[in-house]
């Protein structure tokens, strides 16, 4: 038996501990896979480029637009972010998990566009303090954190059109149950293949 693979996507409001969940998620099952989106954006320290982002200027971005290679993209602060749809496609049909950090905007379009290979989950913090205490402590500025806690507002209110909603409150409770929610994705009977 074999199966297609699957997108499991997870978004949340910056600080809510997306890329910390990612990373350790990413780190314990050596059969899911990064997507690697193209941006706009400059390279930050230690990035890789293929590795970590595609990184390319507007123009080249507006013309894989043009020519509809992204299966979602959409601008955050600024700049532009989008998932090239042939590698996704390609590794979807050979039964590759694929994880994708992006916001509910991209999980919209995703799931547009590939309905049944989407699993979605809002990482949501215990509380908008907690959020801002986050924030905070990681380094941003004040100016940057009412941005971002603007922002953390708007992007709550959409956690409702996801298939799941974690809490990060605790980080290996929430590490488990996104574990719980990708094995779940996995058995899902119109995912296997049954051979006759």
């Amino acid at each position: 038996m074999s199966r297609r693979g699957l997108c499991l996507v997870l978004a949340a409001p910056s600080g809510a501990g997306k890329t910390s969940l990612s990373r350790a998620l990413l780190a314990s099952d050596p059969q899911l896979h990064l997507s690697i989106s193209v941006t706009t954006r400059a390279p930050r320290a230690g990035e890789v480029d293929g590795q970590h982002y595609h990184f390319i200027d507007q123009t080249a971005f507006d013309a894989m637009v043009a020519a509809h290679e992204f299966l979602e993209y959409a601008q955050v602060f600024g700049r532009s972010y989008g998932t090239p749809r042939g590698p996704v496609e390609a590794a979807l049909a050979d039964g590759q998990d694929i994880l994708f950090d992006i916001d509910w905007q991209g999980f919209r379009q995703l799931r547009t566009a590939l309905s049944r290979d989407v699993v979605g989950v809002f990482i949501k913090p215990p509380s908008l303090s907690a959020l801002r205490q986050r924030l905070v402590a990681r380094g941003d500025d004040a100016e940057q954190v009412e941005r971002r806690m603007s922002h953390a507002e708007a992007e709550l209110s959409h956690a409702g059109e996801f298939d799941y909603i974690v809490e990060n409150a605790d980080f290996e409770t929430a590490l488990a149950d996104l574990r719980a929610i990708l094995r779940a994705g996995r058995l899902a009977t119109f995912r296997q293949v049954l051979a006759p």
